[in-house]
């Protein structure tokens, strides 16, 4: 019977183990300052010398992009974190039903979190991080100083003791501050994407140039997509000295661009409209396309006859974009119009039925006519609150729903772990509305306060959070209220989560800090405040379960017995279990069966809980908390 380790990956150890596969004479033993546990340690020397055809020196200038800090966050991105995401039924709609998740948390622990059940199951995600203009917050990584320090120097810290600041220029640390805030997010995040996933990222020009050197980094440069223009403003700012911006930035990257499927815009009415069937063609309406292509290819350089004996050459400088054989074809089988009364100049029949795909290849401006633009987004969500400004410049629902149609599937999963005001999940709901689609969203979202002079204070929302979560559920209303009969199935539930600190008590984790004087205060090793619902959810993501899975329960000999997508999990977190209850278990047949290991009744049972299971099923992996 294994102990669950109940706690994140180490992505350090994860890459050493992937570099020992590919150079294993670059990988050696060294023994942990910390723990004394001997580990693995790249050699980079040896490594450096594998990847290099010469020697490599110190002093060889090289093409990169860094700043202060950048390899103590990267380390920071691989670390650990001993961090639980606890349920919350009572803010949640529909929780046992629901395939959506609202999680509420620092971002780059709950993606971390995340990182191993959800590792390459994102097909998209969507962000909206702060644009650093210097008004708006970021989490200030400020390696040199300890947090006393700074708690003298500003006292300003969120409710899990993170430092949340206004980044402004005057600090000296301008961009710094901001790049040590995204680059390890987006690094977590990456594992995150399916091979064919894409990620969408809205910016401004204060940091799309160094946004887009991170994701170079990160994703590769091979794999960017697009750097769209979204018209987000309709009208100038007079009062602007020089220019007043129109527009922001989405950059689009995909985990690899060889797998990335764009789907298009969906057609609209007048585009389908260019197409007709003036000859009554059996496969359809078509319409006409130019024969001809530049610049000119010799052999393709002949003369073409009319149905009415007209001799058509190609314009100069082009030829035809057919040799001559292919020609013959296309006109036996009828794909060649020389017009209604067959002199005109010969053009390609394009049918609607054979496109290879069905929607319009996007360009890379954004309309605000077709997308909306940050006034109108702002007005439609405040008439969601009674006419209250609740959010400042939220994205347009219809923005979110292009990047989510142009690459999502109907049963992706749809990430945000900016969410704001959470109009990614207001799109991904609409979005399953019109087309019976079975999208799931995860958003992700800070407990930023509101002011006490904000509207959504004075309505009654003390964080971002719970305002968010109301525009779900208003907005989730508001689509099943206007189509009634097609909506009947629709989710617009959401499980929230909450991150906290590990349900485990700290000496879980460090066994060689128990002495004498407190081993009998540590018998129980979960904290005395987490429910067994808290310890699910733990050990689901530990044991690869997703966070919507189905869960249901049953009382047995007066315990409470967990059910996780129908026996793939079954555990049961209460005291005194007897043989019974786990004779009861065994027999469900579960993949992983789960217990405490203070839950038996007594020795015996714990004698026999091996046992039982070998009698019983014996292909379950049992587990102890």
């Amino acid at each position: 019977m294994d102990k669950l380790k109940m706690t994140t990956a180490d992505g350090v150890q994860d890459n050493v183990e992937k570099i020992a596969l590919l150079f294993p004479n670059c990988v050696t033993e060294t023994r942990d300052n910390n723990t004394g546990r001997l580990v693995h340690k790249v050699d980079f020397d040896k490594l450096r010398q594998e990847l290099s055809s010469s020697i490599v020196s110190d002093r060889e200038e090289r093409y990169q992009f860094t700043w202060p800090d950048k390899s103590k966050v990267i380390l920071l991105a691989n670390a650990p974190v001993n961090a639980a995401l606890r349920p919350c039924r009572e803010e949640s709609v529909d929780f046992d039903n629901t395939k959506n998740l609202y999680i509420e948390g620092d971002n780059l622990d709950v993606l971390k979190c995340l990182k191993e059940t959800y590792l390459h199951q994102v097909k998209m995600i969507y962000i909206d991080p702060p644009y650093n203009t210097g008004s708006d917050f970021v989490y200030e990584d400020d390696f040199a100083e300890s947090a006393e320090e700074y708690r003298s120097r500003s006292g300003q810290f969120d409710e899990q003791g993170n430092r949340l600041v206004t980044n402004a220029e005057s600090n000296g640390r301008f961009h710094t501050d901001w790049l040590n805030m995204i680059y390890p997010r987006l690094k977590v995040a990456y594992d995150l994407l399916r091979m064919d996933g894409v990620i969408f990222i809205s910016i401004d020009d204060h940091e799309v140039d160094n946004l887009k050197k991170i994701c170079n980094e990160i994703f590769g440069e091979k794999n960017f997509i697009a750097q769209v223009v979204w018209e987000r403003a309709y009208s100038p700012i007079n009062l602007m000295k020089h220019f007043s911006a129109s527009h922001d930035y989405i950059l689009c990257y995909a985990r690899n661009i060889e797998q990335a499927v764009c789907n298009g815009i969906p057609r609209s009415e007048e585009a389908d409209s260019r197409y007709s069937n003036p000859d009554n063609d059996p496969r359809g309406v078509w319409k006409p396309s130019d024969l001809s292509v530049g610049p000119a290819v010799e052999e393709n350089i002949y003369t073409i006859t009319t149905p009415s004996g007209r001799n058509v050459e190609p314009p100069a400088g082009r030829s035809w974009r057919l040799s001559r054989k292919a020609f013959r074809e296309r006109l036996q089988d009828n794909r060649i119009w020389f017009g209604p009364d067959g002199n005109s100049v010969p053009s390609m029949k394009r049918f609607l039925s054979e496109l290879r795909k069905t929607g319009i290849t996007p360009m890379t401006i954004w309309k605000y006519t077709e997308v909306d633009h940050s006034q109108g987004a702002t007005q439609k969500l405040a008439k969601l609150f009674d006419g209250k400004k609740v959010f400042d410049y939220p994205k347009p629902v219809e923005l979110i729903k292009r990047a989510i149609s142009l690459y999502a599937d109907k049963d992706s999963i749809i990430l945000d772990f900016f969410s704001g005001s959470s109009t990614t999940a207001q799109a991904v709901m609409e979005l399953n509305a019109n087309d019976d689609g079975k999208r799931k969203f995860i958003m992700v979202q800070l407990q930023e306060e509101f002011s006490e002079s904000s509207d959504g204070y004075k309505m009654g929302f003390k964080t971002i959070c719970d305002a968010a979560k109301e525009r779900i559920r208003r907005a989730g209303k508001k689509i099943k209220e206007e189509s009634p009969l097609t909506t009947q199935d629709l989710d617009i539930g959401f499980r929230v989560l909450k991150l906290d600190s590990t349900n485990m008590e700290d000496i879980y984790y460090a066994p060689s800090d128990i002495n004498q004087a407190n081993l009998f205060s540590l018998v129980d090793n979960v904290k005395p405040d987490r429910t067994p619902e808290d310890l699910l959810f733990q050990v689901m993501l530990e044991l690869g379960a997703t966070l919507d899975s189905k869960i249901e329960y049953q009382t047995i000999d007066g315990k409470t017995v967990w059910n996780v997508s129908d026996g793939y999990i079954v555990a049961c977190f209460d005291k005194d279990v007897t043989d019974d209850v786990v004779k009861v278990i065994a027999k469900m047949q579960p993949q992983y069966a789960v217990l405490r290991d203070t839950s038996m009744a007594n020795d015996s049972t714990a004698t026999n809980f091996e046992q039982i299971f070998k009698t019983y099923s014996p292909n379950t992996t049992t587990k102890i908390l």
